[in-house]
């Protein structure tokens, strides 16, 4: 019971909902960096939703299933076969046995999830079989050649022919709460904040999006005290290029928390592409 991984792709990761709670001990939340999508996947295939599925980046990935499996493909648009024939996503997909699964590269958005009916079967640490790429903590990303072992098969699939999702937008809007640290921003910030759509840089990760044009102008130059650092919370360095934090975030930093994304909001900015843009929309905090 088990899959080998013909081809990793440049960022595949094993990941389920990740290892919360442990902040106190510095251990960041991890899982998959689009919650959502892995939680569709894995119904689709009848797993719980904590059951473990890839993550893939951008071009996808190629898996040989050692006996007969139900997988599923969400959350980032890609083609997907299964034995070399075109196959559906968002739907329970029968791979037999010694047969493969291809996902391709993202047609709009940057990750996919692949479920397997069973999950993967890496050992937990700290409760989860995330990979963290902060920590560390987890399996390291996966390798072309990789043997992962896989849970006993759960029950019969869901049974839909396609699971209805939104499309990604191709300019998300998040809603953001004012930060603990909202009154570092000049005027000119907040207005910026309201109305500007801001790039995604190339040095985006599972860590954080790294957001340009435009900079936002800080009215203080002086720096803080290490403060706790939670999911979507927005941090701004000196340079003005703000920081959104997603699934391997640190759980402090040195930086003001200018703001904080809705956590229903944080799977869309998971899903913008190094190039795309985005836009806040100021919300009162529930």
């Amino acid at each position: 019971m088990s899959l080998t991984v013909l081809w990793a792709g440049p960022l595949t990761t094993v990941q389920d909902l990740g290892r919360p709670g442990w902040a106190h001990l510095g251990v960041p939340r991890s899982g998959a960096a689009d919650a959502p999508s892995l939680r569709l996947a894995n119904r689709l295939v009848g797993n719980p939703d904590t059951a473990a599925g890839c993550e893939t980046t951008l071009l996808g990935c190629t898996l040989r299933l050692a006996d007969a499996r139900w997988v599923a493909v969400t959350g980032a648009p890609a083609p997907v076969s299964v034995g070399g024939a075109a196959a559906a996503a968002g739907t329970p997909l029968r791979v037999p046995a010694g047969g493969t699964l291809t996902v391709g590269a993202a047609t709009g958005g940057l990750r996919s999830y692949v479920a397997v009916g069973g999950g993967i079967d890496v050992p937990r640490t700290l409760g989860s079989r995330a990979t963290d790429r902060l920590s560390g903590l987890g399996p390291a990303p996966l390798a072309d050649g990789d043997v992962l072992q896989l849970g006993p098969p759960p029950g019969p699939p869901a049974p839909v022919d396609l699971a209805p999702v939104p499309a990604l937008p191709a300019e998300p809007v998040l809603r953001l709460a004012p930060g603990p640290r909202a009154d570092w921003l000049a005027g000119r910030g907040h207005e910026l904040l309201r109305t500007a759509a801001f790039t995604v840089s190339p040095d985006s990760d599972r860590i954080g999006l790294r957001l340009q044009d435009p900079v936002l102008p800080r009215c203080r130059d002086d720096e803080l005290p290490s403060e706790p650092i939670v999911l979507g919370a927005l941090q701004l360095p000196a340079d003005g290029r703000p920081v959104l934090f997603l699934a391997d975030h640190p759980t402090t930093g040195g930086y003001p928390v200018v703001g904080v994304v809705h956590p229903a909001d944080v799977p869309l900015a998971a899903q913008a592409r190094p190039g795309s843009r985005l836009r806040f929309r100021p919300v009162r905090p529930s």
